[in-house]
């Protein structure tokens, strides 16, 4: 049986509060390393397949184009059905193949956008990261309602974003932008309190490795969404 824990104060009943809130510092650093290095291991896949004409006319001039396109999702699904039956380390590693496919099907932004607005952009995109995953963290206010809001927001953005793949509006473009954004700020701080929160449900070691995996898929997913929708308006074209 799962032992209730009050997430207001960090400490279930008969628990130490240091050795609680230790555990919680520990995780969370956990899930921000898992986090880091999954973007860092994206970056660097990417810059290196931009490098290759020929591993790129694979990429996007191949019926490939599609597998890398879709394969994200596909392991984003495995992932979230199979976290039960899967071991913390086989998890582990779907989320490194992950981060790699997605740097492969990132790789065009460095063909299309300059470097250096590619690195402001991300610049910008830590920055805002960090502040808004800091106050998910400390703030006492529950976040919990934003959930509904951010979730019509996210299917708003989808269905906008396939409707101008039709229409080409430029305008279209930038107010999705905008709405990504503004979505994704608001994800960031609402699943930073989210993660910090399912601590308090973890039993086991196994559980908490589990759980920090699957807490750095939702925060790389803010972040790469974030820097992406970012990109779209403040990149330089080459």
């Amino acid at each position: 049986m799962v032992q209730r824990y009050d997430t207001q104060y960090g400490a279930a009943a008969g628990t130490d509060t240091r050795e609680f809130d230790a555990g919680l510092r520990a995780y969370m650093l956990k899930v921000y390393n898992y986090m880091a290095s999954g973007v860092l291991l994206t970056g660097i896949v990417a810059l290196y397949a931009s490098q290759s004409d020929a591993l790129m006319n694979i990429l996007f001039g191949s019926p490939l184009a599609y597998v890398i396109m879709f394969a994200p999702f596909a392991f984003v699904l495995v992932m979230s059905l199979g976290i039960n039956k899967m071991s913390s380390s086989a998890l582990q590693m779907i989320f490194w193949a992950f981060a790699a496919t997605m740097g492969l099907s990132l790789a065009s932004i460095f063909i299309v956008y300059t470097g250096e607005s590619i690195a402001r952009t991300f610049f910008i995109t830590s920055g805002m990261f960090g502040a808004l995953s800091l106050y998910g963290y400390t703030t006492k206010k529950s976040l919990s309602g934003w959930g509904t809001f951010l979730f019509m927001g996210l299917i708003g953005l989808i269905i906008a974003s396939v409707v101008n793949m039709f229409l080409g509006s430029s305008m279209m473009s930038f107010i999705i932008s905008v709405g990504g954004v503004l979505v994704f700020a608001g994800l960031t701080a609402y699943d930073t309190q989210k993660i910090k929160e399912m601590y308090a449900y973890t039993t086991t070691g196994e559980s908490v490795a589990k759980s920090a995996i699957m807490g750095a898929l939702n925060l790389y997913l803010d972040f790469i969404n974030l820097f992406m929708f970012l990109l779209h308006f403040l990149g330089n074209r080459e």
